[in-house]
């Protein structure tokens, strides 16, 4: 798979994604590979019969025409594309009684096998969004004892699923209390909290067991230490984990802090790959090494200079485009980054989305 069409279909599930209809009016088509054009063209046919008789005069007309305009597009393609075919019509308008029909057609670079017609109020995405989804996810656990987050790494983001607070009284007794009943309080409480937490990773890990291919535990000495080595988590669970790390923080950065921890264990992982890079590039940079950015790296890349090509998933379209033919006609390697991680949100807030690791210095 090209890492170009997977970030153009990307962009293309999130921007289907973010269309709402006013009312029912939306129509998805999932057409699998091999499947006769002529059956889909003839449903909906008889589909824009049954429209016909929608009572709301707007609705009706919105969703005929975007009936139409599909089977319009349909009758293009002499067969069915060797890896199917996915088509989102509908009135897209932001503003009643005003129609803005709009048309996406995507030939997916993986083939698709399931047969779809929904008219709905969004589009369904789910079939893309699973050839871009990568397949492996880390399960992440920030704990001590007074607060926990659990959390999912997949591809170029985490995904925080839990926090907990546990009301642990800390060092401060009650009025009163013996310093042996107040300690075992302290125990039991510490206990009791773990015991939550654990609950919370087996409903959050096990639904995706399949998937999970490791889980990362993290915290100050003590806490995580009695969680992964006492008997808290499901046995399944235990098994999957690979790693536990010593953090300061239990909350979001927490697990941000997690996942900087156990870079070497996460290698493949896209964001943590993305965030070393853009390490390794600040390196260069202080230092004064072999980098370059901003509009820089087009002279760089004309002079064969560039290593590895660093482009923020929020430049347009046309910019990623040209830079990337250019660094493949160079034989430069490319990544695309999001901005959903710090290192992320620093290339393109404060580089201009463009970065490169360069193979010689240039001045």
């Amino acid at each position: 798979m090209e890492l170009k069409e997977k970030f153009k279909l990307k962009k293309i599930i999130k921007e289907l994604k973010s269309k709402q209809g006013k009312h029912t009016e939306l129509i998805s088509v999932y057409i699998p590979q091999g499947y006769d054009l002529s059956n889909v063209l003839n449903q909906l046919a008889e589909e824009k019969g049954t429209a016909s008789n929608i009572k709301s005069k707007t609705t009706r007309k919105n969703v005929m025409d975007a009936l139409e305009k599909t089977i319009q597009h349909l009758k293009l393609f002499k067969n069915t594309p060797v890896n199917g075919l996915a088509v989102f019509c509908g009135n897209v308008s932001e503003r009643e009684g005003v129609q803005d029909l709009k048309l996406w057609s995507v030939e997916p670079f993986e083939p698709i096998n399931i047969r779809i017609y929904r008219c709905d109020q969004k589009f369904v995405t789910e079939p893309l969004e699973a050839l871009v989804t990568p397949k492996d996810v880390y399960g992440l656990i920030a704990i001590d004892n007074k607060e926990a987050t659990i959390a999912t790494l997949k591809g170029d983001h985490y995904n925080i699923l839990k926090k907990l607070t546990s009301g642990y009284h800390g060092k401060h007794r009650a009025g009163g209390q013996s310093q042996r009943r107040f300690e075992r309080v302290i125990r039991q409480e510490s206990h009791e909290f773990k015991v939550r937490v654990a609950e919370y990773a087996e409903n959050s890990f096990l639904p995706i067991i399949k998937e999970l291919k490791g889980i990362i535990i993290g915290g100050p000495a003590g806490t995580k230490d009695d969680f992964f080595e006492g008997d808290y988590l499901h046995h399944e669970l235990k098994k999957k984990i690979i790693a536990v790390k010593d953090i300061t923080y239990t909350n979001e950065s927490g697990i941000r802090e997690l996942i900087d921890k156990s870079q070497d264990i996460l290698k493949g992982v896209e964001m943590v790959r993305h965030k070393t890079l853009m390490q390794r590039f600040m390196k260069e940079l202080v230092s004064d090494g072999n980098f370059s950015y901003g509009d820089d790296v087009y002279k760089a890349l004309e002079m064969g200079a560039v290593e590895i090509l660093l482009l923020s998933e929020n430049l347009d379209d046309e910019t990623i485009d040209k830079l990337y033919e250019f660094a493949k006609s160079t034989n430069a390697r490319v990544e695309i980054v999001s901005d959903d991680f710090e290192e992320g949100f620093q290339l393109w807030n404060t580089f201009g989305g463009k970065a490169a690791l360069l193979r010689f210095k240039v001045s």
